[in-house]
């Protein structure tokens, strides 16, 4: 019956995840932001990985983890016994997508393959995220974000004209493998619900990075016979660079972006230099690259006198793209993001109150409340007594055992 609340896009959708750091759990965040049920399979005891990565003491539910873990529910089952792989195999028939991203081998040592799988779920999605694929002469290598975004092309277009390759910023190995791989199983699903057939999906990590540099290297490389140069913040013709404004911080600079005449002929205008306009270094798009230099300087000079909000707000009021730099800390509490819904405030365990960044797509038919990130484990009772009809006594003795972890409820962290 409709009750005139909003349809989760993908209520029904089942995910059984066995992920760990990005890469797989951005695809299964993503799934869930869509309203898919995740339900995340952990090891008792340390749980994904991520759940104690980067520079905090919290080994059990990090910064890391808490960003890439929402609206999921984890179940703390220990496929290294026979018990708890057991236990698995009995969940794998109640699910319709199984994801993971595990290094070289540790699936198939786990003796949960797709053929296994497959025999148990005949319909099941099986998607898979590996660093440089499951074949190839690479296919054995272990492999990290950074691994793949130098695999992929992205680090040797990065860094200044004169310098070595740089590090990207952006984690788009790990997330933008995950997303690529989010919308592999959407469509499979939606094949599925047309033929009723399961299929195996596989991601590289390395070709998902590939796929986000291919502007550069399609139009700098021509067809492979050359490599596409590093260009620094210059991003075509000048005066498409960065520009320092007032306090002139570490991230005080907008990225200017005039591409058109029209573009330039609007520039000109919003900064209050008509003259520009007839100035014969300025007339061309040619002239401006031959002198480059002297237009830079005379942008830099009106920056200078203005923040980034307000000379961006000045020039992307008047029509030429624009923006200004915003640091991590920014994101949090821009006012234009918060306008949106992107930011969510948010009571978690360790944490308190904190701001959640969202997720960019918005269904105006579809809604789904983000939800806190999971404690390890503490969904375990829960979905094994619902799935598998599994009885208190049950749980406890495969607790004593140490097939399962515990499960520990978001109050009872916060104590």
């Amino acid at each position: 019956m409709n009750t005139g609340a909003p349809m989760a896009a993908l209520d029904g959708l089942r995910i059984l995840d066995m992920t760990q750091f990005e890469a797989g759990t951005s695809c299964t965040q993503a799934l869930a932001w869509l309203g898919a049920d995740v339900v995340k399979i952990e090891a008792p005891g340390t749980g994904d990985p991520g759940r104690g990565a980067g520079l905090t003491a919290n080994k059990a539910y990090s910064d890391y983890f808490c960003a890439w873990n929402a609206n999921k529910r984890s179940v703390a089952l220990d496929l290294r016994t026979e018990r708890g792989r057991a236990v698995f195999m009995e969940l794998v028939p109640k699910f319709d997508v199984f994801v993971e991203n595990y290094g070289p081998g540790v699936i198939e040592r786990l003796n949960i393959g797709y053929d296994v799988l497959k025999a148990a779920n005949p319909g099941l999605i099986y998607a898979r995220i590996k660093g440089f694929g499951t074949w190839g002469p690479w296919a054995d290598f272990r492999c990290m974000d950074m691994v793949a975004q130098a695999a992929g092309g992205a680090f040797s277009i990065t860094g200044e004209p004169d310098g070595p390759p740089m590090m990207p910023g952006t984690t788009t190995g790990d997330s933008g493998a995950g997303t690529q791989m989010g919308m592999a199983i959407l469509a499979a699903y939606v094949q599925k619900l047309r033929t009723g057939e399961g299929q195996e999906i596989e991601v590289s990590m390395q070709e998902a990075v590939a796929y986000h540099v291919r502007t550069r290297a399609y139009m700098g490389s021509a067809w492979g016979t050359r490599a596409t140069p590093r260009a620094g913040n210059s991003g075509g013709r000048p005066p498409v660079d960065l520009f320092a404004c007032h306090p002139f911080g570490a991230n005080d600079y907008i990225y200017l972006m005039p591409i058109t005449d029209g573009h330039w002929d609007r520039l000109c205008a919003a900064i209050e230099r008509p003259e520009l306009l007839i100035d014969p270094r300025f007339q061309t798009a040619q002239a401006r690259a031959e002198n480059g230099e002297a237009l830079s300087a005379e942008i830099s000079r009106w920056c200078s006198d203005r923040t980034k909000y307000q000379a961006m707000e000045t020039i992307a009021g008047a029509g030429v793209p624009c923006g200004a730099c915003l640091d991590t800390s920014e994101l949090y509490h821009h006012p234009h993001l918060r306008a949106r819904g992107f930011v969510h405030e948010m009571e978690l365990p360790v944490h308190g109150k904190v701001p959640m960044l969202g997720f960019a797509p918005r269904l105006s038919a579809s809604n789904v409340e983000m939800l806190a990130p999971p404690l390890l484990g503490e969904h375990t009772d829960e979905v094994l007594a619902a799935e598998l009809d599994l009885s208190d006594e049950d749980l406890t003795a495969m607790r004593s055992s140490g097939v399962i972890g515990e499960s520990v409820s978001h109050a009872q962290a916060h104590g």
